[in-house]
């Protein structure tokens, strides 16, 4: 398989991104329809990027620049099923990290609590986790805040 390249999304892949995410967990159980997912991609404030070959996306990470405590947030990151287990989602957020190193010293994002494997992969990272919201999207499930300094 060709090396994914990272580039800002058009307005067709913002479209991608967001039905990629209502189309799967955690977006799902959180019950983040297409129309919430849209809103998001779309938001004027946010930057999102697009990974793939060939101009193909293949995964898709959504920043905010002051999403949390004036830092950097991620807002949402997906990898599309297919695509899953290859190293995508770990070379998206190291661009993330790097999209924002020397302009930020931290970078934060949530987790919800179900979301076993995403976790991990954020700890593996480097991430640390600063907080739970319980109950605070969906009952039953929290939703983790977790940090990582940018060095």
């Amino acid at each position: 398989m060709s090396e994914a390249t990272i580039w800002p999304a058009s307005a067709a892949e913002r479209e991608w991104a967001a039905r990629l995410m209502a189309a799967y967990d955690p977006w799902i159980t959180l019950g983040r329809g297409i129309d919430h997912c849209r809103a998001a991609c779309f938001h004027p404030e946010y930057e999102l990027f697009v990974a793939g070959v060939e101009a193909s996306p293949q995964g898709f990470i959504l920043l905010h620049p002051r999403g949390a405590m004036s830092s950097p947030y991620i807002a949402a990151i997906a990898v599309a099923p297919e695509f899953q287990g290859c190293g995508l989602g770990g070379r998206l957020l190291r661009f993330a990290e790097d999209h924002y190193r020397g302009r930020a010293r931290h970078m934060f994002l949530c987790v919800s609590s179900f979301n076993h494997d995403a976790r991990r992969l954020y700890e593996w990272l480097g991430y640390d986790v600063v907080g739970e919201l319980k109950d605070y999207v969906i009952e039953g499930a929290s939703e983790v805040l977790m940090h990582k300094w940018l060095r």
